[in-house]
């Protein structure tokens, strides 16, 4: 009943307001239908009428809109009727737990189910959580300390995922609470990856600093007037500062790369041509190292769509490796050949050296930023440990893929497999 009143004198309220709102128009009207029956003599009852027509028209869209309001909250209250908590917990794409003070389960959905398996409606939280992180999130909101609360959580098996959990209780007086798991796997990964990548810079351009910052200052104290030294020192600190700008041009390269991960459509490259280019520009490396460069070519049409700058950059790095780490094998066997293999044809190019070889172990991780397999060695051959995260990232670009055969003792191969169309 009180209700009621409410909702009547709220209703009152609202066609008071809307005839003062009105109360300019509505004299204005009074006035020419008194002046209409003042000076036509028309019937008292018209005049009534006319009146009444005008209080309608002020009080009406009121009215209208509180039929308007009333009726969309009416739908909106019949939709949420429909809808059971099992059919919201599904529709949330994150891993969803409702339990009760109990710390019991009483629903998990499906991505509950896929990240951690083995639970059920019944099963204890406490018994299934049993990080000191995760009890204290339930001590927590179960004890009344806190409405809500929020915890980062590791969960180790099946395999290792890092989670934001957040834990608050569902409605008013309902005993239920709920649990979601927010994977942070990704963000975290990506953020030791970053500080993983500025660590490797950093130490690479600090090494050859700290070499020249030496030089300099024997120059300037003992060496001032060794010539022999002076020479010597000019040199190798001419050296360290070319080292420096080959890893900021790589830096460069690789932030470029990724600035722009997609290919512009409907360019075309001609491997044949390109990779001559290639051997041509690295024949006085291949001299200087004793290597000989051998070509084995389809024959036909050798194109394959994507950009030639990138494609050059592709295999200037891998046929450069090739002579550098390879030379001991005397010769390097350059190849082109079509490719059955797979859904669709491709062209497949392969670089391969008659060296040392590399180790099984390392071959998962060699397109990796600054690994090495022997540091040692690819600092005398002035490699900056980024021409192959180079030349990966090419090759993603491209929709293209690399793959790598090695055995100790017999060299290795390095196959660019490009898609023909």
């Amino acid at each position: 009943m009180a209700d009621l009143d409410t909702e009547q004198r709220g209703i009152t309220q609202t066609m008071a307001a809307r005839l003062w709102n009105s109360r300019w128009l509505l004299a204005a009207g009074v006035v020419a239908v008194v002046a209409v029956y003042a000076l036509a003599g028309i019937s008292a009852y018209v005049v009534l009428a006319a009146l009444l027509l005008l209080f309608a028209a002020a009080i009406l869209p009121a009215a209208g809109a509180r039929q308007s309001t009333g009726s969309g909250a009416a739908i909106e209250a019949t939709g949420l009727q429909r809808l059971s908590g099992e059919y919201l917990a599904a529709a949330v794409a994150d891993p969803l737990i409702i339990f009760d003070r109990a710390a019991t389960i009483v629903h998990a959905n499906a991505a509950a189910f896929a990240a951690f398996g083995g639970i059920a409606p019944g099963m204890s939280l406490s018994l299934k959580f049993r990080a000191p992180e995760m009890q204290a999130l339930l001590d927590g909101v179960l004890s009344g300390d806190v409405a809500s609360d929020i915890v980062d959580y590791t969960e180790k098996l099946p395999v290792e995922r890092a989670y934001r959990v957040s834990v608050s209780s569902v409605g008013h007086a309902t005993d239920l609470y709920v649990l979601v798991f927010k994977d942070q796997s990704e963000a975290r990964r990506i953020d030791r990856m970053r500080a993983d990548f500025i660590a490797n810079a950093s130490h690479e351009l600090r090494t050859p600093l700290a070499s020249i910052a030496g030089f300099i200052e024997t120059l300037r104290g003992p060496a001032r007037n060794d010539a022999a030294a002076r020479d010597q020192f000019l040199q190798i600190m001419q050296s360290q500062t070319g080292r420096m700008a080959r890893l900021i041009d790589d830096l460069l390269s690789l932030s470029r790369l990724e600035m722009k991960p997609y290919l512009k459509p409907g360019t075309e490259v001609d491997l044949r041509q390109t990779v001559d280019s290639v051997i041509d520009s690295l024949g006085p490396l291949a001299s200087e190292n004793a290597v000989a460069i051998e070509r084995r070519y389809a024959d036909g049409p050798l194109h394959v769509p994507g950009d030639r700058d990138e494609l050059f950059q592709v295999f200037e790095n891998l046929l450069e490796n090739a002579c550098k780490y390879g030379q001991s094998g005397g010769r390097v066997v350059v190849s082109i050949a079509h490719s059955d293999a797979g859904s669709e044809p491709g062209i497949d190019v392969t670089i391969r050296d008659f060296g040392p070889g590399i180790p099984e172990e390392h071959i998962p991780r060699i397109t990796e930023r600054f690994y090495r397999v022997d540091v040692e060695t690819s600092r005398t051959q002035k490699g900056t440990g980024l021409g192959l995260s180079i030349v990966k990232h090419i090759l993603t670009r491209h929709n293209a893929r690399l793959s790598i055969k090695s055995e100790v003792g017999n060299g290795a191969a390095f196959s660019v497999h490009l898609p023909a169309h």
